[in-house]
């Protein structure tokens, strides 16, 4: 049975769904379309196409893994202290980051991508700059610290994680900070 009609945003958080379970190339309108009950039309009643739907999911992963993440970590005080909240923050966070960095380019998102990314390293550089690190070593620090969080992803997608992921998250801290 076909819904009268559907919203943008039970469009989006249908996408949203396949994207975190199968990654942004499964995002597709025909079985989005088939998973809700809806009409193609309703599809592009809200979106104009299949790279509007494409953005809206990478904009929502943006506000999820970066801007929540950031305005958590802001909450914490001292620069140690918003360091630890910001590790804390993404270990606990999914991992489907990991295969939207394989994915970006094709899908026509590797632009805004590159810009989370440097958003992510600049922020974890200026917490370290302020606990007293050179700007250089800091900004290779951040590059080391987001290509541990992303390789842990597409690790984890192959089955290898960390028997103690706290512990991980400690070391990952003071290897950052040493």
């Amino acid at each position: 049975m076909v819904k009268a009609s559907t919203t943008k945003q039970a469009w989006l958080d249908a996408a949203y769904d396949t994207f975190r379970r199968d990654g942004l190339a499964a995002v597709r309108v025909e079985p989005l379309a088939r998973s809700l009950g809806a009409t193609k039309g309703s599809f592009y009643w809200h979106f104009a196409d299949r790279a509007e739907l494409v953005a809206a999911v990478v904009a929502r992963w943006e506000d999820e893994h970066t801007d929540a993440v950031i305005a958590l970590a802001q909450t914490g005080g001292d620069a140690r202290a918003r360091l630890e909240a910001l590790f804390a923050a993404v270990a606990r966070l999914r991992r489907e980051s990991a295969r939207l960095y394989v994915e970006a380019a094709v899908e026509g998102v590797g632009d805004v991508v590159a810009r989370v990314s440097q958003r992510r390293v600049d922020y974890l550089a200026d917490l370290l700059v302020e606990l007293g690190h050179d700007p250089d070593e800091a900004r290779r620090r951040s590059l080391v610290a987001l290509a541990s969080v992303v390789g842990l992803g597409q690790l984890a997608a192959v089955g290898v994680r960390p028997d103690d992921p706290d512990a991980f998250t400690r070391s990952a801290l003071a290897m950052t900070l040493s």
